[in-house]
């Protein structure tokens, strides 16, 4: 995998500072791409549902697909957001509430994790994660990536019309939603300014 951003020449994503090449380098990537899909799934069990208002459970997933996508970069974001879904589509209890297989209200929010962690990831290659407000930025951009494969599935899956697709699809979680991007846009120029100042120790 491609270590530096060939634009800025400097490392493209956190996870590029890790040293590794050759197989060693297969290796560290092969664990981060395990470790964010791992830390997603943990992310998964701490969930709430309110049936009463929508069939989405409230969990901290989002904070985990955002923060790995954009520390991992675009191409190990995408892979660890496949591998949890793939894996728990397989049968692993780490989906919300400890659930594996087919969620039919959560399985678009699933795919829009993967296209969130990629996307995310291209844009923290770019910089963006450098700085809180770019940060925030790209932040919003994979929720509403989320949102968009979540509501439309949704809507599918339980024939839901529009206005009901977002009422019970995304309405309850922007507040939430918006708690958690803050607080990961938070912690990537955080990151990046410990990094540098090692660098200059």
């Amino acid at each position: 995998m491609t270590t530096l951003n060939p634009s800025m020449g400097r490392p493209g994503s956190l996870a590029d500072l890790i040293p590794g090449s050759g197989a060693m380098a297969n290796v560290r990537d092969a664990g981060l791409v395990i470790g964010g899909a791992a830390l997603t799934g943990l992310a998964a069990q701490v969930s709430i549902t309110v049936p009463s208002i929508t069939p989405v459970p409230f969990t901290l997933q989002t904070f985990a697909v955002l923060l790995v996508g954009a520390s991992l970069g675009s191409v190990r974001g995408l892979v660890s957001m496949a591998l949890y879904v793939v894996v728990g589509l397989a049968g692993v209890p780490w989906f919300a509430e400890g659930s594996s297989g087919y969620p039919a209200a959560t399985f678009g929010y699933l795919l829009g994790f993967i296209a969130a962690a990629a996307l995310v990831g291209w844009l923290s290659e770019r910089g963006d994660d450098r700085r809180y407000v770019s940060a925030v930025g790209e932040m919003v951009i994979g929720s509403a990536v989320i949102y968009a494969f979540g509501v439309t599935v949704l809507m599918a899956n339980l024939n839901l019309n529009l206005a009901t697709g977002l009422s019970e699809g995304m309405v309850p979680f922007v507040i939430g939603d918006g708690l958690k991007l803050l607080a990961a846009a938070g912690l990537l120029p955080l990151a990046w300014k410990l990094v540098n100042r090692d660098k200059k120790v």
